[in-house]
């Protein structure tokens, strides 16, 4: 398996990707880690084993297994209405034809984990246009998220599948429950328990963040350097739990096996029971929004659970991958992976963004190499 596996990482360079990184874990065990390419712009600077990286939607984990440990301990319920926490989503519209007329439903917790809450993913809505105009770069989290319903729903919540930013969302939501600013409580109940040293919120434009990976985006004219932004993060104050984490492979791997081996670290911390990990893996997705992941974001095969990807049907995209592994990805190329099953996890970086071939051959292939020798 690492052979093969090193000799297709190793192929990426030849593709174009300047830098490629990626950690294996089995039950608690690191078993596997191979880095090569090059991390600035004149293609100099090797990568390095603390490189750090925009993370993006692979944020959504960290959101998602916060939120569920806030439901673990009772302090909320996927059943729970948003508006019981955020009292701005208590009455909400959603567009009727050419029209927005009220939610006769509401929205609720699992309708954000799952993305069928209606919202999409327009950072150009004009609640979050006037918040910016008024509060400016001292914006906050819930400032912004409370105006994202200042436009109508999409769609009546749970009766489709749409790619949003539900989970920015659910970030307000965990601040209110826990008192906490959602940096404060990742720190104190992922970060410093996991022993993440290098994770933390990015800002809209994070030049001289030291040891980042220089960020490329695809052009007609290959792969070519870009502004260090993160565009998801709205303002310097706004911490999104969609997208706005800088984080490193090595940090992300403590994660990943973590939720491999059922909620418990390698140095003994639980961060989550081991029924609320298999929890996450259960699909929400009924047949209206599967169909709508498999033909919008490339998942055939895939459910959706608490915003997570769960392989349901491997035969179906001719996988030999287990039936079970979960995990997502980010708009930079980056992939988390898992499998409770066998305890096995991956974490692969690069630091691309508009690269398609990520999400349609690279992480497949990878998960085909890791899962389908040791499924």
């Amino acid at each position: 398996m690492f052979e093969k596996l090193t000799s297709y990482l190793d192929s990426l360079l030849e593709k174009g990707i300047p830098s490629v990184d990626c950690i294996v874990y089995h039950n608690h065990k690191q078993i596997y880690r191979h880095m090569n390419g090059t991390v600035d712009i004149k293609k100099e600077k090797p990568v390095q084993a603390d490189q750090r990286y925009l993370m993006f939607s692979m944020t959504k984990v960290q959101t998602m297994t916060a939120l569920m440990q806030l439901v673990e301990q009772g302090k909320l319920s996927l059943e729970d209405e948003v508006g019981k926490y955020l009292p701005a989503y208590r009455e909400l519209t959603v567009e009727e034809g050419d029209t927005a007329v009220p939610l006769k439903a509401p929205m609720r917790i699992w309708h954000l984990a799952s993305m069928q809450s209606g919202l999409d993913y327009d950072l150009g809505r004009p609640g979050i246009l006037r918040v910016l105009r008024e509060k400016g770069m001292k914006a906050t989290t819930r400032e912004i998220v409370d105006a994202f319903v200042a436009s109508p729903l999409k769609f009546v919540p749970g009766t489709h599948f749409l790619y949003s930013l539900s989970h920015d969302v659910a970030a307000a939501v965990i601040e209110e429950v826990s008192g906490m600013s959602f940096g404060e409580y990742l720190k104190k109940n992922l970060w410093e328990p996991l022993g993440m040293k290098n994770t933390f919120f990015a800002k809209p434009l994070n030049d001289g963040v030291e040891r980042l990976a220089q960020q490329f985006i695809v052009k007609e004219n290959g792969i070519v350097p870009m502004e260090q932004t993160c565009n998801y993060q709205l303002s310097e104050c706004y911490e999104s739990g969609g997208a706005g984490l800088i984080s490193s492979t090595e940090d992300y791997a403590l994660l990943a096996d973590a939720l491999a081996c059922g909620g418990e670290s390698a140095n003994g911390v639980r961060i989550l029971m081991p029924e609320t990990v298999e929890r996450i893996k259960q699909n929400l997705l009924g047949e209206v929004s599967l169909g709508e992941i498999a033909a919008n974001m490339g998942r055939k095969g895939y459910g959706y659970g608490c915003g997570m990807q769960v392989l349901m049907h491997p035969e179906l995209i001719g996988s030999d991958a287990p039936a079970g592994v979960f995990g997502w990805d980010g708009a930079a190329g980056s992939a988390i992976q898992m499998d409770t099953a066998s305890k096995t996890s991956f974490v692969y970086t690069q630091h691309v963004r508009n690269c398609g071939m990520s999400y349609d051959i690279i992480h497949p292939t990878i998960r085909d190499i890791v899962f389908g020798e040791r499924g």
